[in-house]
């Protein structure tokens, strides 16, 4: 049975990075990045909100399909909200696939830490996410991150992997045991 993954926490927890580690281990699973679809939406910036949204709508669209095939789905996504997850954990459901919620944790102070330590990235994702930080009103890291938490509360199945900055093989097998695949 296929299996949608979702690797939930903050930005700079270390998602995508565990996400790619993830996939290039399981033949043909897919990486879904959300805020790569979104930054290839045109203007996409103009309204955060609304291209979120899209390249949720996308993503869900592109899941279903993958699922379909008979292959795992990686979603690795900062949610601090519980809707989508219950739209990923949905779309599992609709596609006859297994929903595996994981949650990097660490502490509000180690998310700060981590975002701001890659501000030299290049990598665009980044970029665009330092570009909503700066926005005006955004929420701070540590907010997110206690957001995310907060939301993580109502969720019992979901399965906590502690994050350690520069201990990424250990992070890794630490996600593989929650998977079930160590």
């Amino acid at each position: 049975m296929p299996r949608l993954i979702l690797i939930n926490g903050a930005p700079g927890s270390g998602k995508s990075t565990l996400g790619r580690r993830l996939v290039d281990e399981t033949r043909l699973s897919l990486l879904l990045e959300i805020d790569t679809i979104r930054g290839h939406l045109g203007r996409w910036a103009d309204d955060p909100a609304a291209s979120g949204a899209v390249a949720r709508r996308i993503a869900i669209a592109a899941a279903g399909v993958h699922l379909d095939s008979g292959h795992d789905v990686v979603v690795p996504q900062f949610l601090g909200r519980v809707a989508f997850i219950e739209e990923l954990e949905q779309a599992a459901a609709q596609h006859g696939a297994e929903f595996v919620e994981v949650a990097l944790v660490s502490s509000a102070e180690d998310a700060r830490r981590r975002f701001d330590a890659r501000r030299a990235s290049v990598d665009q994702n980044h970029a665009d996410a330092r570009l909503l930080q700066s926005r005006p009103g955004a929420a701070s890291i540590e907010t997110m991150y206690e957001r995310m938490l907060s939301a993580l509360s109502a969720r019992p199945q979901v399965r906590y992997v502690r994050t350690v900055d520069g201990a990424l093989d250990e992070t890794f097998e630490e996600l593989l045991r929650a998977l079930g695949r160590s």
